[in-house]
Parts: structure tokens; C-alpha cells; sequence
């Protein structure tokens, strides 16, 4: 499609796609930004369907529009052609613009306007490890938990309730492009999730600094090489003993060494890779 030029961030049409920085908005338009080169390349790769993985029973992700600088263009020629082969439309914008649009410090040019990709925990199909995020706040780390999900081979992030939207955007930026690989749920009750997961036939972990069971003897006693379900609290305090009481039970990832604990995103990658590894041997 021909490219349209925006120089006034007075733009109505700038106006408007700059208020999906805001949650309300994202919710209202189910609509929201994919910032940087990576985040829009995944995001046109899976909305054409060649990222190898279904993301919602065989339905792609949208991508709206793309917006970048006449310099970000240039540099990334690749996502131009895509988009437009994809009959996205590409709109060219002034520095102006993209600083208005852009939630970076140093945008790198170039954003695409997303139509939401959740799926509704019944449409999500076998489960052989997957991650619940109960009560996570910061993005950050939910991006970063997204992204580890997604690299150890995980069929499902959940999002309850009580968690942060996964369309905020440094929890997209977090996720690397993750966000548009495998399925993610958003907003259900912790209980919920945590019976769908046992319908699926998954037992189910909480992940607790000060649980009673350790990883490593978990995984040595073979409760790890089926179906798993991991869930994965609040960075500040964890989860509480009502949430607890709903899993198989608390699960604690040994330190060695003298530090006080790990922080979540870490701490989250060494449960779903031990689980992955544990699965595969198995």
C-alpha cells in the first residue's frame, strides 16, 4: 500500500494510536504496540503464518499498520516489503512523530499497531508445560518469563487476574517477540487456571523461595517428567498460602551459594528448563 507521511503529532490519527500506551484504550480498541524491529518482524511473521506454531487454533495475529522514520525505512527495508506485501499500510512518520508514539527512551524507528493475541483458556489445546503468572506486576519480568516460557518449549502463559497486562509495553518489548509464538491467556482466576492445568492432566507447582520441596529432588523423583504446570508469584512476596494450597505444592529452587534468593525471571527459568529437560529425558 502507499505510504503516508505523518509530521504533526497534533494528528488525530497520531493521537490515536499513541493512546494505546494506555491500558484503558488497548482494552476499549483490543489493539495495542509491537515497538522495535523485533517485535514487528514477529509480529508480521506469525500474522503470516510462517513462525512455524498455530497461535490461536490456526488463526494469525493482526497486524494493523506499521509506522516508522524515514532512516528506520532504509535500515530495515525487510519489514517495509513484508508489510506491504502483506497489504499492511506503512506509513512514513517525522522524528516528531515516533518520539510521540514510541514508550523508549531511544526509539529504534520503527512500530507496529497489533490486534490483540490471547485466546480464551478453553481454546487452548494439549498442555505439556506451562506457566501461570499469579499477582506479577512488573512487566519486566512478565515479558522476560513470557520469553523463557516460549524458548523452553512451553504450550501456554497465563495471565490471571490479579497480573499485569501482557500488552504493556515493556512486557511486550520484554518478550522478545514471544509474545506472538505460543498462546497466552489473560485474566482468569488463579483457581481456574490452576484446573484447567489439572484437567489437562498436568500437576501443578508453586515456585516459592521458601517452599519445602527442592527442585533438584523433585526432578530426581520423577515428578517433573509429565505434564507441568508452574506457577509463579508476585516479585515482592510471592505467593500466598491460599494460592499455595491449590498446587501439588511449593517448590524451591536450591541456592548454593550465598545469595539471599533469585529474582523472578531467573528463578522462573530454572523451574521451566529443568521441567523441559526432565520431560525430554523422559
Amino acid at each position: 500500500m502507499a505510504s503516508h507521511e505523518f509530521t504533526s503529532i497534533r494528528s488525530p490519527r497520531i493521537k490515536g494510536v499513541r493512546r494505546l500506551a494506555k491500558r484503558t484504550f488497548r482494552q476499549r480498541e483490543r489493539r495495542f504496540l509491537a515497538e522495535g524491529p523485533q517485535a514487528v518482524r514477529e509480529a508480521l511473521a506469525a500474522a503470516a503464518g510462517v513462525d512455524g506454531r498455530s497461535h490461536h487454533g490456526g488463526t494469525a495475529p493482526r497486524v494493523v499498520e506499521v509506522y516508522a522514520t524515514a532512516e528506520a525505512m532504509q535500515r530495515h527495508i525487510d519489514l517495509v516489503d513484508a508489510a506491504r506485501a502483506a497489504d499492511v499500510p506503512t506509513h512514513r512518520v517525522s522524528l516528531d512523530v515516533m518520539s510521540e508514539l514510541a514508550q523508549t527512551v531511544t526509539p529504534q524507528g520503527i512500530i507496529a499497531v497489533c490486534g490483540f493475541v490471547d485466546v480464551p483458556l478453553d481454546e487452548v489445546g494439549d498442555v505439556r508445560l506451562a506457566a501461570v503468572l499469579s499477582h506479577v506486576r512488573d512487566p519486566g519480568n512478565a515479558g522476560t518469563v513470557l520469553r523463557t516460557a516460549d524458548a523452553a518449549g512451553a504450550d501456554v502463559v497465563i495471565f490471571t487476574d490479579a497480573s499485569v497486562d501482557p500488552y504493556n509495553g515493556k512486557c511486550v518489548r520484554a518478550s522478545a517477540g514471544s509474545l506472538f509464538h505460543l498462546p497466552v491467556v489473560v485474566g482468569v482466576p488463579v483457581a481456574r487456571a490452576v484446573d484447567f492445568l489439572r484437567d489437562a492432566g498436568a500437576r501443578v507447582w508453586a515456585a516459592d523461595g521458601s517452599g519445602p520441596s527442592d527442585l533438584h529432588t523433585v526432578a530426581d523423583e520423577g515428578d517433573l517428567d509429565g505434564p507441568v504446570g508452574w506457577v509463579f508469584g508476585n516479585e515482592a512476596w510471592g505467593l500466598p498460602e491460599e494460592t499455595v494450597a491449590l498446587t501439588d505444592g511449593a517448590v524451591s529452587v536450591p541456592i548454593y551459594g550465598g545469595a539471599e534468593s533469585l529474582n523472578l525471571a531467573t528463578a522462573a527459568a530454572v523451574c521451566l528448563y529443568t521441567t523441559a529437560r526432565q520431560q525430554r529425558r523422559s
